[in-house]
């Protein structure tokens, strides 16, 4: 019974994935669908522009010459009607004086006879039929206007959509995971082909997801853009690996369009990432996202007299000290008295693990390390119990730094750090804090964890702040391999 029981439970929770799965799957379905209506009345839209742009431009060529042939015929007119009205005016001309001539003949009067041929003598002479010339001024030929637009109509023939390049394939063998950062590489899919253009530059679009799978799932992130990329490679940097997998794809533009995009990829980015059991936390501790303040109860503002009593180096202070500090956790079951301490709430049960400490500004006193969540009382502090290891740093009254296990400290000759590394590796049981500005081992412990560890962290005066979804740094690799004395590193 117990094992069909079993068995129908795999079959339910397959069944409950890919009924996930499709729902999902409809989901891209319909929004592809939407989006291709969308696509298509934007390029049938774009094309009407096209072609009315065409229309218009050849309309505008017609009036043209249209145009220069009307002004040809009409200076060609101009001359002729000129030529027409010259003309006649010589030929009424010539036919009056040949009538006179006629009549002249019969004049019977010598000296009258003598008189007129004179006279017609010299008419013949101005008269505008021997000063005209007697060919037209411009012929009827207008052979210059030919026109032959053959090839412009087999251009228009060939009239078709503009190239667009071909979708890119991602190279997954170069593609390198390191230190929070991904550099993808990818390569052109045969645009060496004039048909598809020169391409001019590329879009990278990415986003997590926490399934191996190109399809988006409800709530998971939309794909986030990187634009103008030159290079067949982009690395993107300053990630938090909050999700099991970053999805990207890749598209090569030319000139005048985007191509597709090329198959999607998921990249493998696991991190180790937790937040604060704010039910963990003592009463005098705020938690704000992954910022922790120490906020005691009855006290105006944030330790305003502290500050001002400092300043005028003053031994004493309106704020006690964390050794005389008591205080009441008001009912709930973590910490209390001294032990103004929070835990993290993802716990780590093999693996190599790192996260960063930043103190905020305000600061005086705060312990990071790790601990075994059932081996801390409510009154415990860290460090001073078998299953807590910490790094502690004080700047109230003296600066100091100590590493902490068992009730026993060993006092470590550093500089305050700003920014703290720990890194936890389970199986190996090896612990260590680096400062990791300055790129130095501050201190490890090697030991055999015995139960699951969380982070765990005391704050008394000020605040600190956790950076989580981070690989473990490749800077490790240099620590972990020399021995575990405090030194500096070159890089």
């Amino acid at each position: 019974m117990d094992t069909q029981k079993e068995a129908l439970s795999r079959i339910i929770c397959t069944l409950a994935n890919k009924n996930e799965e499709l729902q999902n799957f409809l989901e891209t379905v319909d929004n592809t669908l939407t989006g291709l209506q969308e696509e298509s009345c934007k390029v049938l839209s774009e094309l009407e522009a096209e072609l009315e742009q065409l229309s218009s431009a050849l309309d505008w060529k017609g009036a043209e010459l249209r145009g220069i042939i009307k002004e040809e015929k009409q200076r060609k007119e101009v001359e002729l009607q000129k030529q027409l009205s010259e003309g006649k005016f010589a030929l009424l001309s010539c036919e009056e004086l040949l009538e006179f001539a006629n009549q002249t003949l019969n004049i019977s009067d010598e000296e009258e006879f003598l008189k007129a041929a004179k006279q017609i003598k010299e008419r013949v002479t101005m008269a505008p039929a021997f000063r005209l010339t007697m060919r037209p001024a411009v012929s009827e030929n207008m052979a210059q206007f030919t026109v032959d637009f053959s090839t412009e109509r087999v251009g228009l023939q060939r009239l078709h959509f503009l190239p667009v390049p071909r979708a890119p394939e991602i190279d997954v063998a170069n593609c390198i995971v390191c230190d929070n950062t991904i550099s993808i590489a990818w390569q052109p899919a045969g645009d060496a082909d004039s048909d598809s253009g020169r391409i001019e530059r590329y879009e990278v679009e990415y986003r997590k997801t926490n399934r191996d799978s190109s399809l988006r799932a409800a709530g998971e992130a939309c794909w986030e853009k990187i634009h103008d990329i030159r290079d067949t490679k982009v690395i993107i940097s300053g990630l938090k690996f909050d999700s099991f997998f970053i999805v990207v794809r890749v598209r090569a533009k030319n000139k005048t369009a985007a191509g597709e995009f090329s198959e999607p990829v998921a990249i493998e980015t696991r991190g180790y990432n937790f937040g604060f059991d704010a039910a963990t936390a003592h009463a005098e501790l705020k938690v704000t996202g992954d910022t922790v303040t120490w906020e005691p109860q009855g006290v105006k503002g944030h330790d305003p007299r502290l500050r001002s009593k400092e300043n005028k180096n003053s031994s004493r202070s309106a704020t006690p000290s964390p050794n005389k500090t008591t205080g009441g956790r008001g009912g709930r079951d973590r910490f209390a008295g001294e032990s103004y301490t929070v835990l993290g709430d993802h716990e780590m049960t093999g693996g190599c693990h790192y996260w960063e400490l930043r103190p905020l500004a305000d600061w005086k006193s705060f312990s990071v390390g790790v601990a075994y969540r059932l081996s801390l009382g409510r009154y415990d502090q860290l460090g001073k119990s078998a299953g807590s290891w910490c790094l502690h740093a004080s700047q109230w009254l003296q600066s100091s730094l100590a590493a902490k296990h068992n009730n026993r400290a060993k006092a470590l000759d550093w500089p305050l750090p700003h920014r703290i590394g720990i890194y936890c590796h389970y199986d190996n049981g090896e612990l260590a804090f680096i400062d990791v500005d300055r790129l130095q081992l501050l201190h490890s412990f090697k030991t055999k964890f015995s139960q699951p560890l969380v982070p765990a962290f005391t704050v008394w005066c000020g605040g600190i702040t956790v950076v989580t979804g981070l690989q473990v740094p490749s800077f490790m690799g240099n620590f972990l391999s020399t021995n575990r004395s405090l030194g500096n590193l070159s890089q």
